[in-house]
């Protein structure tokens, strides 16, 4: 079984995500994916260049969420398993109301991925 599906969003750190959300959006042309609070002062802004489905997440230091590449998973808690079976460093799986299950985990030089099950085809 593949672990992971496919590219899901790329994170890049922002000053402002109301002034990064309009540039994307009005000036560049991109559609607005999520805007949610994820927890107290963790905002979540995802834009989706046209013709694409790789999102482009717009985050601040202050929200403490990793930047980088969020990859899709059919199923979080099985490759949050493998993963840890495998000896990967891996952090609990996350459960929040606004988004699918997912769980951050860091390749051999320490760059955190985070895997994001697919609701589509998760359990």
């Amino acid at each position: 079984m593949t672990t992971t599906t496919h590219l899901q969003s790329i994170a890049v750190r922002v000053a402002d995500q109301d002034r990064a959300r309009d540039f994307y959006v009005d000036v560049l042309g991109c559609t607005l994916r999520t805007d949610a609070e994820f927890w107290p002062g963790a905002r979540w802004v995802e834009v989706v260049p046209p013709g694409s489905a790789v999102g482009i997440v717009l985050l601040t230091e202050a929200g403490g969420m990793p930047l980088g590449l969020r990859l899709g998973t059919a199923d979080a808690d099985d490759a949050h398993a493998r993963l840890a079976a495998a000896g990967v460093d891996v952090d609990d799986v996350l459960r929040l109301e606004v988004a699918p299950p997912m769980f951050t985990l860091r390749d051999p030089d320490g760059n955190p991925l985070v895997l994001i099950e697919d609701p589509a085809t998760g359990s």
